[in-house]
């Protein structure tokens, strides 16, 4: 038997997980000098509380080499194998991390999914279906290192305050995006993240033209599956984004999930994405 092991960045639905019985490690969160779990004792609920209150940003911390390991030898007492998915190297030393982990536990196999959120996702939930149905280890890594390259992630951000706070965009930036009512579209590149647009007016509006630019004219899309992520209190901007696929016709399955704290740290609320891969 082979387990198929994850981080909380991941974002999958609780009802995947428990499906197909993937363990996952949660990410450090720091808010108030204090640290939680990702997913265990802290929801994106009180982050946004916490900040709305004046608070400062809570950050992130992750997961260290000595939990991996210690987690990784109680599973290989178990399995034949563990194969652990990481959020990309180049936003987490998670990776990092959980190879150095692995260099002491035989039969661990790390992976960097050069990604995050449902990006990540999807490839946990491929390898968790591929393992059910008893296919080996190196063909579970072969299938991986083959959609690694295929995944498009993006999403949409309403506001930049909880970037900029992170460090991950200047005060004048933040500033000129709100006064023009911009919305940046982020990509995931190359295990970096990319603004490759900026669209302008409510985010009601934004998400809709976003989805629809993500789906125009593509004919290399693999239509089995697509994700939608969001961090939104409501289901009003997800509603947008689940007519439009509903309306293209050719996905088989539309999943959907609400990023966990780790995502909402850095992007805030009322952010949306849309995870395609290619064929």
């Amino acid at each position: 038997m082979i387990k198929i092991t994850t981080d909380s960045t991941c974002d999958l639905p609780a009802q995947l997980l428990e499906r197909y019985q993937i363990t996952v490690f949660p990410l450090g969160i720091v808010k108030g000098g204090k640290l939680y779990r990702d997913g265990v004792d802290i929801r994106t609920a009180d982050i946004a509380a916490h900040v709305e209150a004046g608070g400062e940003l809570t950050t992130t911390n992750a997961v260290n080499a000595a939990d991996y390991e210690e987690a990784f030898r109680t599973l290989t007492a178990r399995y034949d194998a563990v194969i652990h998915i990481n959020i990309g190297s180049g936003f987490s030393c998670c990776c990092q991390n959980a190879r150095l982990a692995a260099e002491e536990v035989p039969e661990v196999y790390v992976v960097d999914s050069g990604n995050l959120t449902v990006g990540h996702g999807m490839l946990v939930l491929a390898a968790a279906e591929a393992a059910e149905a008893g296919t080996s280890v190196g063909e579970i890594l072969r299938l991986l290192e083959d959609m690694i390259p295929r995944l498009e992630t993006s999403f949409v951000l309403d506001r930049l305050d909880y970037m900029k706070k992170g460090g991950r965009c200047s005060a004048v930036t933040a500033l000129g995006a709100n006064l023009l009512k911009l919305h940046p579209c982020v990509e995931v590149i190359g295990n970096k993240m990319s603004v490759t647009r900026k669209y302008r007016g409510a985010i009601s509006k934004v998400v809709g033209d976003y989805v629809r630019d993500r789906l125009r004219d593509r004919k290399d899309l693999d239509t089995h599956m697509a994700f939608i992520v969001d961090t939104c209190p409501g289901d009003e901007l997800a509603s947008i984004a689940r007519e439009i696929l509903e309306e293209d016709g050719h996905f088989e399955r539309v999943y959907e999930a609400k990023a966990g704290c780790t995502i909402f740290c850095h992007c805030g609320p009322n952010t949306l994405g849309v995870v395609l891969l290619r064929k």
